[in-house]
């Protein structure tokens, strides 16, 4: 391919505040020989206004206009497009963004029927050279910071101890379900805020990073089936260790001021960790923020995108909590794609080398033909 004619489109994902590019990137961009043109209003939430992407070079065109769609070769986005936009695009055209591929039957439908190439960032491989393009990380790491300030905003106590001349206030006790990029974020900032935190983690290696920073881990069950890591991610426990582990957090949920769920595993449902009986044990006051609410939820009873008061206890559905720190998670996330996609231009020419463990990953689709059917559901033809 010759060097490409960028598109970047105003998401339109319920809630999605995020843009694909910077005025930073864009420049980048085009100082690699790219056309750029951006939907105008595209950045608008994120705090990038339309003169600063036209005067970092970039082409300011209609929302859903046509013949920008027509011409684009790449349409790089946060979120999945509608339908119905995916099909202005010309047949070749790229797709590169966070396109939620598991079991996607309308992702596949429009990448067959329209011809389309697509590269989804969540099946990125978690290997050395690929961090800097690890948009999953980027934002997982501002979802773990902003889930325990929503903690400490909604719980009845500090976080830190204070000696006053009132008394001295204990410091809050924070558990943190997961020591992935998201828990240890929050493990960070809850430290920096004075809380004492406690994490629960199914992989004993990564007790070594979580007192690194300062937190207390919770060892897991002595059991022979104790799961690890696979790529980077957690592996799916088996229930009887997933039982053994509730067991386990009950105590320690019963003295938690806040408890912050972050346990997922990709294209899974989010493990279970805290049932109605151990939010029985909690103390009215406390507080829970639950990050895979929308995967099911690790907490029962948390619904996404909302606050419930449970005899005292407040469940906070904390789903899209990038969207909330919308500036940053945007300038990231145009990093993470300019990283991505910058190594293949070369000698004039773009070009995606399927060969490469990085790029074959997360490529789920070329030209209309599906690569990845272990993650993409069949589709309509």
């Amino acid at each position: 391919m010759i060097l490409p004619r960028l598109l970047i489109p105003v998401e339109t994902a319920a809630a999605e505040t995020r843009v694909a590019v910077s005025p930073e990137t864009i420049k980048k961009f085009i100082g690699l020989g790219c056309s750029v043109a951006i939907e105008q209003g595209a950045g608008a939430s994120a705090g990038f206004v339309d003169s600063s992407y036209a005067e970092a070079g970039a082409e300011l065109v209609a929302v859903g206009d046509a013949q920008a769609w027509g011409q684009a070769d790449l349409l790089l986005c946060v979120q999945t497009p509608q339908q119905q936009a995916l099909a202005k695009l010309r047949n070749g055209a790229l797709v590169v963004g966070l396109l939620s591929p598991y079991s996607n039957e309308s992702l596949t439908t429009s990448l067959k029927n329209c011809g389309l190439s697509a590269m989804a960032l969540e099946l990125l491989p978690r290997i050395s050279r690929a961090q800097s393009a690890d948009a999953l990380s980027s934002q997982a790491n501002i979802a773990g910071y902003k889930a325990v300030l929503l903690g400490a905003a909604a719980l009845d106590r500090y976080f830190p101890m204070l000696m006053t001349a009132a008394g001295t206030v204990q410091p809050a006790k924070v558990v943190i379900l997961g020591a992935g990029v998201a828990g240890l974020q929050a493990v960070a900032t809850a430290r920096r805020l004075g809380a004492v935190v406690f994490v629960s983690d199914i992989r004993p290696a990564v007790k070594e990073q979580v007192e690194s920073l300062g937190a207390r881990f919770i060892e897991p069950p002595e059991m022979d089936d104790k799961p690890a890591e696979s790529g980077g991610y957690a592996k799916q426990a088996s229930e009887a260790f997933l039982a053994a582990q509730r067991q386990q957090l009950s105590d320690q949920l019963a003295e938690a001021d806040v408890a912050i769920c972050t346990a997922q595993v990709p294209g899974r449902r989010a493990p279970r960790l805290i049932s109605d009986d151990m939010l029985d044990r909690m103390r009215p006051g406390s507080v829970v923020v639950d990050l895979a609410v929308a995967q099911g939820g690790n907490c029962a009873d948390t619904q996404p995108s909302q606050t419930v008061d449970r005899k005292g206890v407040k469940l906070i559905g904390a789903n899209d909590l990038p969207c909330s720190v919308p500036n940053h998670a945007s300038a990231l996330y145009a990093r993470n794609l300019l990283a991505l996609l910058e190594p293949m231009f070369k000698d004039g020419q773009f070009s995606l080398d399927t060969e490469d463990e990085l790029i074959a990953g997360c490529l789920i689709a070329q030209d209309g033909s599906i690569r990845r059917g272990d993650v993409l559901t069949p589709g309509a033809n």
